[in-house]
């Protein structure tokens, strides 16, 4: 197969439309699909569940449980989390907490 493959740096994804117009390398057209529909996605889920482990052994003795809810939350949300203007939340809250009496 690779003597049939162009002279040029060719993308995963570039080699499999090659052998698929192929039609010639059965297996080599099945490992592609293997390897395309394996799941990256498991890796973050595991540190999302790592993350939570350590959380919870570190503040289990200190922290409700909603509030430790809230920050695995936080923590496996994180790319969400740098999107979101702090700022904004936090003079609001603030406005809104000016009505209380003390």
């Amino acid at each position: 197969m690779q003597s049939t493959l162009p002279d040029r740096a060719m993308s995963a994804m570039e080699i499999f439309e090659f052998v698929r117009e192929a039609d010639c390398y059965p297996n080599i057209s099945i490992a592609y699909r293997i390897l395309f529909t394996m799941s990256v996605t498991v890796a973050s889920a595991e540190r999302s569940f790592s993350n939570l482990k350590l959380l919870k052994n570190y503040l289990r003795s200190t922290m409700s449980q909603d509030r430790l809810n809230g920050l695995a939350t936080l923590c496996i949300e994180k790319k969400m989390l740098d999107e979101i203007d702090i700022d904004t939340i936090i003079s609001d809250f603030a406005s809104k907490n000016v009505r209380r009496n003390f």
